[in-house]
């Protein structure tokens, strides 16, 4: 693997960026009331926090690596995961998050304990920590390996430990708050970045005609055949959605943001917000890659197609700045997945459990620990991620992602719309459903040398798992003699806001004619 060195300017560039970051976030630590929660922010954020906070949290430096190496390998078909995930940030600011901000809970958990009692919430606390630390932790934390590996030229685990300290810093002392202020200035500064690659690549490569005609015509579609082995449509089109209502709708890391908004509305804006900068993913983290391809088709490793634009296009100094806010936006997304982790234990599992009369100083004590201990255990699922070979660094994501949404999604659709759904139903998904999707997902990704399946693409392979869990569970709930109900947590009482519609409304059509542009 190649490095990338810096010179004298990048690393006072580099110094002075960290300490204005770390300037933000003691500034907003300060803005927390000292008894007050590390993990709501107080229900204060505004759509803006919200927006960037969410994309921020989703895209990231981690996936903008991964993303440019999808377009240097395929063009803008990996853009699905992009612009496909409005339909289900819309699922969230109208279905999931009027009711999680109806019922004031801290957690999905909780909501769902609402739901389906207590033992639910139980397992989906566990569940929730465990999916955490797999999809957030230690994948986030992989590829921001790769780059400081690259820059630094130091192995995977000090590359994750260095990470780790720095997010573990801004989360123990400022909460959500932190992390919130922090993504707003850092999403900023990372959109301006890769917009000036963007352009300065386009210069370089003679304009955009000169572009299309030096890659393939099909770098310009974005439903590939069925044959195609990384991005067949049907795959897509089916798997996604199980995929999307998880990420988008359930996961605690990505939802926290929409549980501290002051209200319905600014969820509504704030999670617009997200639609929107996700249209940019496209033309700021996957062009890029394409880009890469035209200027130097020769690379061996997709993996590098990012840091090689910067470090060939870039002037120093600017190299510098672009280092910066790659390590800054992975710590952000480090920081927001920590805060959650620690929000989920302390208060679905600590406090309820053992605890219920602790004092908010004691909860921030216990939170600030399971913070430390949660980022010791990532830093060992980074390393044993680093291991897996024969995927390229976005297609490790997904098909990791793809076995762990199945059982949750299952269990929140059904909780959400369909009212017999019973609490033995959603244990059975969350414990035995659990264990055989990650059976599927270890064989799939670690396939012994005696299996020889002709394996599914893994989307389609999700969406199949989400189907039997489904199924099992409209069984198990038609058939279960404990009839005890819990009522579905009804939307918060609060009038519908007509810019929030309304922006939604033109965020659809502008989806719907840029997915007939592209095809």
């Amino acid at each position: 693997m190649e490095t990338y060195y810096m010179q004298g300017l990048d690393w006072i560039i580099l110094a002075v960026y960290f300490a204005v970051l770390i300037f933000i976030g003691i500034r907003a630590s300060s803005q927390r009331r000292k008894d007050g929660s590390l993990f709501l922010a107080g229900r204060s954020l505004r759509w803006y926090h919200i927006g960037f906070s969410m994309w921020g949290t989703n895209v990231g430096p981690s996936m903008l690596i991964a993303s440019a190496s999808a377009g240097f390998a395929g063009g803008v078909v990996s853009g699905n995961y992009a612009w496909y995930a409005f339909v289900f940030i819309a699922l969230l600011a109208f279905v999931f998050a009027p009711r999680y901000l109806g019922a004031r809970v801290s957690t999905l958990p909780e909501f769902m304990g609402l739901r389906y009692g207590q033992s639910t919430r139980n397992i989906l606390a566990w569940y929730t920590i465990v999916t955490i630390i797999i999809s957030w932790l230690a994948l986030t934390l992989f590829a921001g390996g790769i780059l400081i590996r690259q820059v630094f030229d130091i192995p995977m685990w000090a590359s994750a430990l260095v990470l780790l300290v720095i997010s573990a810093f801004f989360t123990m002392l400022g909460g959500l708050k932190a992390v919130a202020y922090t993504n707003v200035y850092q999403m900023i500064l990372l959109i301006a970045v890769s917009l000036v690659l963007v352009i300065v690549g386009l210069d370089r490569v003679g304009g955009v005609s000169a572009l299309v005609s030096k890659v393939p015509a099909d770098y310009w579609v974005m439903f590939k055949p069925n044959s195609d082995p990384d991005f067949p449509w049907l795959p897509i089109i089916l798997g996604y959605p199980v995929m999307g209502i998880w990420f988008w709708c359930t996961d605690q890391s990505m939802v926290q943001p929409v549980l501290a908004a002051r209200n319905l509305r600014e969820g509504q804006l704030g999670t617009n917000l997200t639609g929107w900068l996700k249209i940019l993913d496209v033309a700021l983290y996957i062009l890029p890659g394409i880009l890469c391809f035209a200027l130097f088709p020769t690379l061996a490793n997709p993996d590098e197609a990012y840091l090689t634009m910067v470090e060939n296009l870039f002037p120093v100094g600017m190299v510098g700045l672009v280092f910066a806010v790659l390590t800054a936006c992975l710590v952000s997304t480090v920081g927001s997945a920590l805060n959650a982790l620690s929000t989920v234990f302390t208060m679905d599992i600590y406090v309820r459990r053992y605890r219920p009369d602790a004092s908010q100083a004691h909860i921030n004590r216990v939170g600030r620990i399971v913070t430390v201990a949660g980022a010791l255990v990532a830093i060992v699922l980074t390393v044993a991620i680093d291991a897996i070979k024969g995927l390229n660094l976005f297609n490790v994501f997904q098909s990791v992602l793809s076995f762990i949404a199945p059982p949750m999604a299952a269990v929140f659709v059904l909780g959400i719309f369909w009212k017999k759904a019973t609490a033995r139903a959603a244990n059975f998904a969350l414990t035995f459903g659990t264990a055989f999707c990650l059976i599927v997902g270890v064989l799939y990704l670690w396939p012994p040398q005696w299996l020889h399946f002709p394996w599914p693409h893994f989307m389609l392979l999700s969406f199949y798992l989400f189907v039997i869990l489904l199924a099992s569970m409209v069984l198990i709930s038609l058939t279960d003699r404990d009839r005890t109900q819990y009522e579905i947590p009804q939307p918060v009482r609060e009038p519908v806001s007509r810019l929030a519609v309304g922006l939604w409304v033109a965020l659809a059509v502008v989806m719907v004619a840029l997915y007939l542009v592209f095809n």
